[in-house]
């Protein structure tokens, strides 16, 4: 039997992770890891105290005709924003962070999942010096956030 990775071992368990999710549309997990050591885990849902999107029966990212082209309406706290507030800044220093998303109706891998704007710009100021993202079951991507700072432009100027 081959030994799994210890990539694609974190990333099964951000997998995991997102089966916590309360989204409709996508659902996300996230762990930050420091020294091999798992500092937090999140997944996207409702803030707390609020009702989920399966508590009331639909979704309304992007507004009630769920058309999902604005994030910004969105009831869930995403994945990465509910690792990042669960850790301290000296246990997220020089981490990383392993994130995984599945379409919530068919369960497949989002094989180009991305964190948003927002998301980046609170993991730069985390101090987390690597994001790994799933593309498939087996394959992966990386980011090194400090690429993000001095070479996206997506998160604004």
């Amino acid at each position: 039997m081959e030994r799994v990775s210890k990539t694609n071992y974190y990333l099964d368990i951000a997998q995991t992770v997102l089966e916590r999710s309360t989204c409709l549309r996508y659902r996300f997990g996230a762990i930050i890891v420091k020294n091999d050591s798992i500092v937090s885990t999140g997944y996207n849902g409702a803030p707390r105290g609020r009702k989920n999107c399966t508590d009331i029966g639909k979704c309304v990212c992007g507004g009630e005709d769920g058309s999902g082209e604005s994030r910004e309406t969105c009831r869930a706290v995403h994945a990465e924003m509910n690792c990042i507030i669960s850790a301290t800044r000296e246990q997220m220093l020089d981490s990383t962070m392993y994130l995984c998303g599945v379409d919530a109706a068919s369960g497949e891998i989002i094989k180009d999942a991305n964190s948003c704007q927002t998301c980046r710009r609170m993991i730069i100021n985390a101090g987390i010096s690597k994001v790994v993202i799933r593309s498939s079951p087996t394959c992966f991507v990386t980011y090194n956030v400090r690429d993000w700072v001095l070479n996206d432009d997506s998160i604004g100027y």
